[in-house]
């Protein structure tokens, strides 16, 4: 049986309306990627699922994005993202990643055993701040924990602002109170370490009944959760859920905003240094290590910014000299092409 949704359903909203021509909306056929896998990408429309194989000549695509079918199924164009997460690639490869686009709010998830981790949380939110998109910390297996109230305080500190929740993700009733965030036509994604329990959250979320009548998702023969790709599955109340692989190694890249405000606090307080170029380390008159030696500021903190501006700045340094070699070495071949050309004609 086809199952068909609505634009609205699928997330579109008067912000990629407003993208297509008149020409386009009577010609082509809108579609968001709903999975991304190592030889073809799935894309939902209001007929259905397409599968298509991924070829060199598409545009760079991930799970979220929005795109323009011809009849012949293959991609148009793809239009302009509303949010964007991406990450340095894993491992020594000096690219950008793509992880998902178009998401309305990202669930940061940590467990509340010896995963929680203060610093990796406030990489998760940075990332989220980069992009633009609302981030909801969910604590999980609160019911294994003695005193979930004192972690969340503690994730409150970062941001007096910041959603924080503490679920029991086996219990659907603990789990109702993420629900606010997955009403219709909004997409949630998901980053959180391996182990966390995403997977169970995910389960919960969708419903057994949604499972098993298979929306907009695939079961393993158990018939419980794995993630093996990016991929989107639709929620019983409505909204969209993008789930991910567990990022085991999230290295930031071109994040700086990002995590200027993460660190709002240390930032204003960067602005009141003494010196304009201050590195916040031994130099007199700098504002952030007094902070520091007054209690006003969390030491570990610091630490962290530290940390991920280097890391950010030394990623997207290397992303940025990848860029300039590839140019050369794009100048370097059409100029022996136009010589070539010029002897023949000789």
């Amino acid at each position: 049986m086809t199952i068909s949704f609505s634009l609205t359903q699928l997330g579109w909203k008067p912000y990629f309306q407003q993208q297509l021509t008149l020409e386009e909306s009577e010609t082509y056929t809108v579609g968001r990627v709903i999975g991304q896998h190592r030889s073809n990408l799935e894309i939902l429309t209001e007929q259905g699922k397409q599968t298509l194989p991924l070829i060199s000549a598409m545009p760079v695509l991930t799970v979220g994005d929005w795109v323009l079918l011809e009849d012949s199924g293959q991609i148009y164009r793809s239009l302009e993202r509303l949010s964007l997460f991406s990450r340095k690639a894993s491992g020594n490869k000096v690219v950008r990643q793509l992880i998902a686009a178009n998401v309305d709010t990202v669930f940061i998830v940590c467990s509340l055993n010896s995963n929680f981790n203060l610093n990796r949380i406030e990489r998760y939110l940075a990332l989220a701040n980069e992009a633009a998109v609302e981030p909801v910390v969910v604590l999980t297996k609160s019911d294994c924990c003695e005193n979930p109230v004192s972690y969340v305080e503690q994730v409150q500190s970062l941001d007096s602002l910041l959603m924080v929740e503490a679920i029991n993700s086996l219990d659907p009733t603990s789990v109702e109170v993420l629900e606010s965030w997955c009403s219709i036509g909004r997409t949630v994604a998901f980053l959180g370490s391996s182990g966390v329990g995403k997977s169970t959250l995910v389960n919960t979320l969708l419903g057994l009944a949604t499972q098993e009548t298979g929306s907009i998702r695939e079961e393993d023969s158990k018939g419980r959760h794995t993630t093996t790709a990016r991929s989107l599955h639709l929620m019983p109340m409505g909204g969209l859920l993008l789930d991910t692989p567990g990022m085991r190694e999230l290295q930031l890249t071109d994040c700086e905003k990002g995590v200027e405000e993460t660190f709002a606090e240390i930032s204003e307080l960067a602005s009141q240094c003494r010196f304009t170029d201050c590195h916040h380390q031994n130099e007199p008159g700098c504002a952030i290590q007094a902070a520091v030696g007054s209690k006003m500021l969390d030491k570990r903190r610091l630490d962290n910014y530290l940390k991920l501006m280097r890391e950010q700045a030394l990623n997207s340094a290397s992303l940025a000299e990848k860029r300039a070699r590839d140019r050369n070495l794009g100048h370097y071949y059409r100029s022996v092409l136009s010589e070539s050309r010029q002897r023949k004609k000789g």
